[in-house]
């Protein structure tokens, strides 16, 4: 599978993401998604060791959800933009990430924004889940979308995330439903990865204020309530310090008055117990907010290119479906709508089957070569069974589902027994409706004490509104449930090919000539316009219709014997 194996489950994300007992959306997590830069080829590695460690639950529908999680870095987002403008007002020192995030945070909305109008709870639900790890119950392909984002540093590259995605489907195909997914899983951790940074750049802003309240302490020598440097540090003996605050204490201290010297010492000291020193923390606190600063911006411009990026030509380019349905048939010919369809159809047929997709596709293409057309291209009936989509959407598909073991969900079964039926079932329909109407109202008036010819009475009364009740119910119920689906369709980007050529036929009445003229000059315009390939354009004429045999010289005896000419045409429209 692979040149370099043992390096797999080594010092990489794999191990952590997906051996750890911790949940990756704790509340206690502020570790950047951030590991290891991989370049293209150790990524494409990376990709297949992950789908090898990736174990997918068996049942799909049983997952956690994010919407909470979505929610609480929304208001996280927000509270880090207004600490950002508050202290831009104030005229604070902020940092480049600071910049980003205030520059970019409608940004950020929109993603948000994006990623709930793009997953909604039933997409949601048929992702498949993975079963183990700190992304238990969470979509397979958020997983996939955290590695990416993890080792590339937020850094999204259209040409690197397919390579990513072709390696992972060499050991692990994806879903249609996933693959369409990717967009959203990579908006969902880059957000989830700005709110780390958003929480890491509030911490390091509230420690430097901190710092410069304490240094504002110790430097007002001119107060008479000034407290001596032991006395201001002693309320932070007992807890941890912030390499922010370090740093920006030191930043405060250093070269200023001979009586706050004492505190630098005590940060040497308390540094030295953990076995660190000032310098060491200034370097550390430096390269930390250059990292921060890296990743809001990569973070950022990412955001940016998921919005412009055609994911449906990288659907296309990465989906395996598609792939071995290009190489049977003409579905690369086809258009949008109709390669949708076929998409459609196969997760149907997959999902009530218990197939994989590749499967479905596979089993299709092989009921195509069972079937030989012996009147070769002139029997256009057998050339369409020797396509896939005869299987998938056409009238080889109930025989297919049956070859396939396919079971029809119990919410179908009506639908479908309503369109065998045709307009029997639809007249069945409005009387079944009609007597339910029609029978609660008698039954109430029967339970009244009405009978006999007065209750026929009543119910011939309610027999006309009661009716157009029923009709109006099943017409709404009907166009409800019987969705209106486009016919197939080829794309013919590069126009029409030779073996396609086509004559539109335009149908008119020679009436006058000023409605010949205006006839031929619109063909015209259409002929204009439509130039690409073998296309034309034709008029499919008759005079107008006589109340005698013979009219003007041009009757039906004429043109029956052929001898209308122009100047009998010139009479008729005279």
């Amino acid at each position: 599978m692979s040149r370099h194996p043992n390096h797999f489950f080594s010092n990489d994300l794999v191990t952590r993401l997906f051996r750890a007992r911790t949940a990756a959306f704790s509340a206690k997590t502020e570790e950047l998604i951030r590991s290891e830069l991989f370049g293209i080829e150790r990524l494409e590695q990376h990709a297949e060791s992950l789908a090898a460690a990736q174990r997918v639950t068996t049942n799909s529908k049983s997952g956690r959800r994010l919407n909470r999680r979505l929610k609480d870095n929304g208001r996280a987002l927000l509270v880090a933009y207004r600490g950002a403008e508050k202290a831009v007002r104030a005229e604070r020192h902020i940092t480049p990430a600071d910049e980003w995030l205030l520059d970019n945070f409608f940004i950020a909305q929109e993603q948000m924004r994006q990623i709930r109008d793009d997953l909604p709870r039933g997409f949601y639900r048929g992702l498949p889940k993975l079963a183990e790890g700190p992304l238990q119950g969470y979509p397979r392909v958020l997983g996939i979308a955290w590695a990416f984002v993890a080792h590339t540093d937020s850094r999204i590259d259209r040409g690197m995330l397919m390579r990513f995605l072709a390696a992972y489907q060499r050991v692990q195909p994806l879903t249609i439903g996933e693959l369409w997914a990717v967009a959203i899983a990579l908006r969902i951790v880059l957000i989830e990865n700005l709110r780390r940074a958003a929480d890491e750049i509030v911490n390091a802003r509230a420690a430097r204020a901190e710092a410069d309240a304490l240094a504002d302490e110790l430097l007002d020598v001119s107060s008479r309530e000034a407290l001596s440097p032991k006395d201001a540090l002693l309320r932070f003996n007992a807890m941890p310090l912030a390499s922010p605050f370090v740093v920006r204490l030191l930043e405060r201290l250093r070269d200023q008055d001979p009586r706050v010297t004492p505190a630098v010492n005590w940060l040497e000291e308390r540094l030295a117990t953990t076995g660190r020193c000032c310098d060491d923390m200034v370097r550390a606190e430096h390269q930390r907010q250059v990292g921060t600063n890296v990743t809001v911006r990569n973070i950022i411009t990412s955001m940016r290119l998921v919005s412009t990026l055609d994911w449906a030509k990288i659907f296309e380019s990465a989906s395996l479906v598609d792939a071995a349905l290009r190489d049977h048939g003409e579905f690369a010919q086809m258009d949008f709508p109709t390669r949708d369809r076929y998409r459609h159809a196969i997760e149907e047929l997959a999902r009530g089957s218990g197939r994989s997709e590749l499967e479905v596709v596979q089993r299709a293409i092989d009921a195509t070569r069972r079937k030989t057309n012996p009147g070769g291209d002139e029997d256009p009936a057998a050339n369409r069974e020797q396509e896939p989509g005869y299987y998938l959407i056409a009238n080889g598909r109930r025989e297919f589902e049956k070859e396939i073991g396919f079971r029809v969900p119990p919410s179908n079964w009506l639908i479908r027994a309503g369109t065998k039926a045709g307009i029997l079932g639809y007249v069945a329909g409005i009387a079944v409706i009609l007597a339910i109407i029609l029978a609660l109202p008698l039954i109430a008036l029967a339970e009244f004490g009405v009978s006999g010819w007065s209750l026929v009475l009543f119910a011939f009364l309610g027999l006309p509104p009661a009716s157009d009740l029923a009709v109006a119910i099943i017409n709404r119920a009907v166009t409800n449930v019987l969705n209106p689906k486009t016919l197939p369709a080829l794309e013919l980007g590069d126009g029409i090919s030779p073996g396609l050529r086509t004559v539109v036929a335009v149908p008119t009445l020679l009436t006058s000539r000023k409605a010949v003229k205006e006839q031929i000059e619109r063909m015209e315009v259409h002929y204009l316009g439509n130039q690409d390939g073998d296309l034309y354009f034709a008029l499919l004429s008759d005079w107008v219709d006589s109340s005698t045999e013979i009219v003007g010289g041009c009757g039906m005896r004429d043109r029956a014997n052929g001898s209308a000419g122009s100047g009998n045409a010139e009479n008729c429209m005279s």
